[in-house]
């Protein structure tokens, strides 16, 4: 049980703290008595400051950042249930207004009739995505009056979890295609390979998980163009630009990887990530209507009027919605293509320096996102893992993790540069490895010359 002194002590000391708790708090079950409100904020407040911080955070893609007025606008919005459409109406118009401004920024043809939702982020993006397009094969294939017991979809190991998590939750064969060792990404040779007709679509990733490298979008839909003209087949593409759909639009524009390849028939994108929002938030974009299948929309009316639905999840704040908003007002194209090249910028800078490093080998460093990713060139008494560990003494927290597959035993560490990542926070950086560097190699100095203790034998 919790107990807190008297208010005679309240009136002395101001406010109720920790300092006047005199039992301890239960950690897994309901307290019989509840507390002051200052006394249970601090305590949760002095528990959470045992996390990292977030600006230290080098690990995350997520925004940990955003301006006071978003902020406002997302605290204002925090308690309105973005489902229920009845009573907000404003919000819906919000995201349809987005969806409609990221189908033309990925340069959906305007006389299709484009469509998409937001999310809870892009893994829910993706597999409403996939679910489309299983939908739409298995339709295909009933048609045809050919078995639609086995779908496949197709895809790489540089893919993010969630593609597993697809096949495996939607009962759908992977054909997992093995990263290359100097791309750092899947062979669009060996996933064009894989392809049959009972693939419901391949996937392609704009920014991966491991390395921030990109999937040759463009070639893949050549490959699938001719595929098509062999078998008469269309197969969907499903572009994941979860960490690089608010940036690669406005710092390469003519690069093509989106809506102007005819197969690219998805595409989802994490407001989350660079287009400055905090989680969670994503968005999924179809090129036209026809690659959602009516069937997979619900129609409920039970929160004042009829409303069509197409998510995994229900209930969820408005929030996210109103700061994306926010964020594309406020900023527009020049706005995100400057705090992008910003990041772009500095993430080289970085590179740069982290490149005269001994036993360091860059393995990317920011070709089209703020991401580089290093190795060790040899060897060493030490490994990454230990220097990430080292690392994190300072207050940083970056990631050492093996590549999988045939590259399985490469380990890297990563570094995301986010907005608020500044050039002096780079220095700091720099000098901060330099210095985890030299601790680690003192200790092993110091460890090879300290005499061996034993125990006499007799």
């Amino acid at each position: 049980m919790v107990s807190v002194k008297k208010d005679s002590e309240k009136k002395v000391y101001g406010t109720y703290s920790n300092r006047y708790f005199d039992s301890p708090v239960p950690e897994n079950k309901f307290p019989e008595n509840g507390m002051p409100s200052q006394a249970a904020y601090e305590m949760i407040h002095q528990e959470l400051n045992l996390d990292g911080i977030p600006e230290l955070n080098l690990a995350t893609f997520v925004t940990t950042y955003m301006e006071p007025e978003a902020d406002k606008l997302y605290m204002e919005n925090a308690h309105k249930n973005f489902i229920d459409s009845f009573e907000y109406p404003q919000i819906k118009k919000e995201e349809n207004r987005i969806v409609n401004i990221l189908a033309r920024l990925y340069n959906a043809p305007e006389e299709n009739e484009f469509i998409g939702t937001s999310t809870i982020g892009s893994s829910e993006a993706i597999m409403l995505a996939l679910l489309a397009h299983k939908w739409n094969w298995k339709q295909k294939m009933k048609s045809k009056n050919k078995d639609y017991s086995s779908p496949n979809i197709v895809f790489g190991a540089d893919t993010h979890v969630v593609w597993d998590k697809f096949a495996k939750y939607f009962d759908v064969e992977p054909r997992i295609v093995p990263i290359d060792k100097k791309t750092m990404v899947s062979s669009p040779e060996e996933l064009i390979k894989n392809i049959d007709e009972n693939t419901i679509a391949v996937g392609a990733v704009l920014g991966t998980t491991f390395t921030g490298a990109f999937d040759d979008v463009l070639l893949l839909n050549k490959m699938l163009n001719e595929y098509e003209e062999k078998t008469g087949n269309f197969i969907p593409l499903h572009v994941d630009a979860a960490s690089a759909g608010f940036i690669t639009p406005f710092i390469e524009p003519d690069l093509l990887w989106d809506f102007r390849l005819n197969h690219v028939a998805s595409i989802n994108v994490s407001g989350h990530k660079f287009g400055l929002v905090y989680p969670g938030l994503g968005w999924l974009i179809f090129r036209d209507k026809k690659y959602l299948p009516e069937d997979l929309i619900f129609y409920v009316n039970y929160l004042g009027n009829e409303m069509p639905t197409y998510t995994l999840n229900f209930s969820r704040s408005a929030s996210n919605i109103a700061a994306q908003y926010y964020n594309i007002l406020r900023m527009g194209i020049s706005g995100y293509k400057r705090i992008a090249e910003n990041m772009m910028a500095n993430a080289r800078y970085l590179a740069s320096e982290i490149k005269k490093m001994d036993n360091i080998e860059l393995v990317s460093s920011a070709e089209h996102i703020p991401v580089i990713t290093f190795k060790q060139k040899h060897k060493d008494a030490f490994d990454l893992f230990d220097l990430s560990s080292e690392l994190r003494k300072f207050g940083w927290i970056i990631p050492a993790y093996s590549l999988p597959d045939n590259a399985s035993g490469t380990v890297l560490m990563r570094i995301v540069v986010r907005e608020s990542f500044s050039r002096d926070m780079a220095n700091l950086l720099i000098n901060n490895i330099k210095q985890a560097l030299n601790n680690m190699g003192r200790r092993q100095k110091f460890e090879m010359k300290s005499p061996r203790r034993g125990h006499a034998v007799t």
